[in-house]
């Protein structure tokens, strides 16, 4: 099994949130994309304003890397016009997956009709220009009770309103990765969350984001039925070694 083609190689801190200068930050993302190109992983996951980048770089190695990037990162609050607007941008610079953040506390509110509403508009407009869609439903932030319901309202709006063909372009996926969780609890993908997940989300795939930092962790996820792994360690994962990042 080759576990590059697993995983999203992820880098989507700011400059601000690195504590680094905007030329330090591109060159930071700049590194993520060759090694990305380099190790032939599945797609690199980045911020908006750097799909340009990522697709030049990929044209110049031509590469068949895969771009992802995060839309309404990491809240999910923004209105839906809003998360149309920049998902539509990030499709004219050329982005193949679309990571939606759900609007998770609109959802614990519930203000039912609001998430349904962003389910099925982001997921229309994603598959109607050929994108992967993804949404992070931030399983940190939920109970397991709130994990179930949640994955099952994702697959039942996209199973009602969507062809069988395209249940394999939508994804749950569990986490931002910034999420600050009390008493240092995991913020990231654990088995037991995963599992719920996996259970109420099918027939669509799962995404585990965050937590994985391993390659035994990688391929016991995958043994699980995860499709996607995004990780900010995966060149750590894809050789047999432990990641140090924590994402």
């Amino acid at each position: 099994m080759n576990v590059r083609q697993y995983l999203d190689s992820t880098y989507l801190k700011t400059a601000q949130q690195a504590e680094i200068s905007e030329k330090e930050s591109i060159l930071l993302a700049s590194k993520y994309i060759k090694e990305a190109i380099d190790e032939h992983f599945k797609l690199i996951m980045i911020r908006p304003e750097r799909v340009l980048l990522a697709k030049k770089m990929i044209l110049d190695a031509d590469s068949n890397l895969q771009i992802g990037t995060v839309i309404d990162f990491p809240e999910g609050k923004s209105s839906l016009e809003e998360k149309l607007e920049e998902a539509s941008q990030a499709i004219l610079d050329g982005v193949d997956d679309l990571d939606f953040v759900c609007n998770y506390e609109a959802f614990k509110e519930g203000n039912l009709d609001l998430v349904k509403e962003e389910i099925l508009k982001c997921t229309q407009l994603g598959l109607s220009n050929n994108k992967v869609v993804k949404w992070i439903i931030e399983i940190a932030a939920l109970n397991e009770t709130q994990i179930i319901q949640l994955s099952s309202l994702i697959r039942n709006v996209v199973m009602s309103n969507f062809n069988e063909k395209s249940f394999a372009s939508v994804f749950v996926k569990s986490s931002t990765g910034f999420y600050k969780t009390e008493n240092n609890l995991p913020n990231g993908a654990t088995i037991p969350s995963i599992v719920l997940m996996l259970e109420n989300a099918s027939p669509l795939s799962v995404k585990a984001a965050g937590g994985v930092r391993t390659y035994q962790e990688a391929m016991e996820m995958i043994r699980l039925g995860v499709k996607r792994i995004g990780t900010s360690g995966a060149k750590a994962i894809a050789n047999g070694e432990n990641s140090q990042n924590e994402y």
